[in-house]
């Protein structure tokens, strides 16, 4: 039997957050237990519902985006954080590694193929670090 992988996503955008959330249900094996597009509630919120990994846009209107990673990473839910991007650069990469990410993608939700993979690899695999190349990769199918 395949594990269920509990995925918590934070995103400020509807459309994205849902366009995302639909392909991630799709896949088998995958169970959104949440989603939160304010900062104040996710925190909460992954607390009580413990997922194995979280997804969050860096480039928040907040401008909370890395503080966010940082504290679901060093947090108490033992979550994976797994961050996603509108336009990647290699200091928004070197960034979120250091603030505790496991993976950097680009946002784009044509398909999701490649960031389930690696959720995958994170979550079944216990995969401690990110990946090279990850900051080239995109969410597609």
């Amino acid at each position: 039997m395949t594990r269920l992988i509990k995925i918590f996503v934070i995103e400020e955008h509807d459309d994205v957050r849902q366009a995302l959330v639909v392909r991630l249900c799709a896949a088998p094996g995958v169970l959104i237990v949440g989603e939160a597009q304010a900062t104040e509630t996710a925190l909460e919120e992954i607390s009580a519902l413990r997922p194995d990994v979280v997804l969050i846009e860096t480039k928040r209107a907040d401008g909370r985006g890395l503080e966010m990673v940082n504290c679901i990473a060093r947090g108490s839910s033992g979550a994976k954080v797994i961050a996603l991007t509108s336009y990647p650069n290699e200091w928004e990469r070197w960034a979120v590694r250091r603030a505790g990410a496991v993976g950097y993608f680009l946002k784009e939700i044509g398909s999701t193929s490649q960031l389930l993979e690696h959720i995958r690899n994170v979550v079944i695999l216990n995969s401690p670090e990110l990946k090279a190349g990850a900051a080239r990769q995109t969410v597609r199918g």
